[in-house]
């Protein structure tokens, strides 16, 4: 309906400029004086020429009087043509004045029909002027209501459709239900919390795994052991070479089955390392973006941003920054001060909260798989999302560094140059 109206109305003004660009092309420039006019003014001019001083123009005409002599006896008004050259140059109505049937002078009647052309040349085109600014007003507002109900919209789907797809599914998608995506980003916004649920079901499950490899190592290793010494002991007492070979197989056996229990337990932990991250070329007035949408509900102040060239993953390094701020929002819940500078050969990203940080001998622990620092109470998570943070900082050849900062705690990011790497 709104697409109809405004379609209507552009059709409307265009319809008004092609009507006034007709009608002024088809315009004569040329009109018809007024006869009645031009003949009382010759009757009234003969009818005075003997008295002329006391002549009174009583027509809506614009006229010179010129004696035989071409002296100007009268004239309407200054500006006037004031001889017959002057007259025919400028298109005037050039009539004898006959007095008992003499000549006795001329009437040049002023020719008005090129100011009054120019004036209605001047109202078209102000008129042409006025619609096209109409049209580009109407033109500027859809755009800006295009923008704001679709653009601006498509937009930020498309950024969380590459979050969802990068694995990060703890920013919430903003409803708006006054744009034509409101239901769609509702939907969007339940698929991501139900991939959430079932991630962290997943992660549950993982833990699991892993609690049961590692108690099955532990309760396989210790009888294992046992055999083992009990081998070595027997192998040591022993007098028959072949019950000492016998004892020394079983030991070799013992130690192979040692080595898969214990490989099967480090493979568990590797799962991470298939994580991709491609780091190019990026310019560092993107953060913007990524410190924005990593802080949805507004808590920085993002400051100015040093303008040069990073190294850097965009997806993975605003999954490092969604992170971020998640951890901050759970954990600390207070306003966040964000700062920007340049060291060395890094761009360096500071985050702080107001929190009051935590226990110092838990900070290196907080980068580690599946480790959480004491404040963390009965607020879920899985304990990854620094681990992850620092991998593919890593791979990004940079570096996350944490630690407690005046008001709380502080997590660093220096992203590499990339004209450094």
């Amino acid at each position: 309906m709104k697409n109809r109206i405004f379609l209507g109305g552009l059709f409307i003004i265009f319809l008004i400029e092609i009507t006034a660009l007709i009608l002024f092309t088809f315009q004569k420039e040329e009109k018809l004086q007024d006869t009645v006019a031009v003949n009382e003014a010759v009757q009234t001019i003969q009818r005075d020429w003997d008295s002329f001083e006391g002549h009174i123009n009583h027509t809506s005409l614009d006229y010179v009087v010129l004696d035989s002599d071409g002296t100007v006896l009268y004239k309407t008004k200054s500006g006037l043509s004031e001889s017959i050259n002057e007259a025919i140059n400028h298109k005037d109505i050039i009539l004898d004045i006959e007095v008992d049937g003499l000549i006795v002078g001329k009437l040049i009647v002023y020719n008005s029909d090129v100011l009054i052309f120019q004036s209605e040349k001047q109202t078209v085109i102000f008129s042409v002027i006025v619609a096209m600014l109409i049209q580009c007003s109407i033109c500027a507002v859809y755009f800006f209501y295009m923008r704001y109900t679709i653009i601006k919209p498509f937009h930020k789907l498309k950024g969380f459709a590459e979050r969802i797809a990068g694995g990060n599914l703890d920013i919430p998608l903003k409803m708006d239900r006054q744009n034509l995506f409101g239901a769609f980003t509702e939907s969007f916004d339940i698929m991501r919390s139900e991939l959430k649920k079932a991630k962290m079901a997943e992660a549950r499950a993982n833990a699991s795994k892993k609690e049961l490899v590692a108690k099955l190592s532990h309760d396989i290793k210790t009888p294992v052991a046992s055999i083992k010494a009990a081998s070595e002991v027997g192998a040591a007492l022993s007098s028959d070479e072949k019950s000492r070979e016998n004892y020394e197989q079983i030991i070799r056996k013992a130690d192979q089955i040692n080595t898969l229990v214990t490989n099967l337990f480090s493979a568990t932990l590797e799962e991470l390392q298939e994580l991709s991250v491609t780091p190019s070329d990026l310019k560092s007035e993107e953060l913007r973006d990524l410190l924005e949408n990593a802080d949805y509900l507004h808590r920085a102040v993002i400051p100015s941003i040093p303008d040069c060239l990073l190294f850097a993953d965009r997806l993975r390094l605003q999954q490092v920054f969604d992170n971020i701020f998640a951890n901050s929002y759970k954990y600390a819940d207070t306003k966040i001060h964000v700062t920007i500078c340049t060291e060395e050969k890094y761009l360096t990203v500071s985050i702080e909260d107001y929190g009051g940080g935590i226990d110092e001998s838990e900070l290196p622990l907080l980068k580690e798989k599946f480790k959480r620092g004491s404040n963390t109470r009965n607020i879920e998570g899985a304990g990854l999302g620094l681990y992850i943070s620092e991998y593919c900082m890593n791979k990004m050849q940079g570096r996350l560094d944490i630690e407690n900062g005046l008001t709380g705690l502080r997590v660093t990011i220096r992203l590499a140059f990339s004209r450094a790497i």
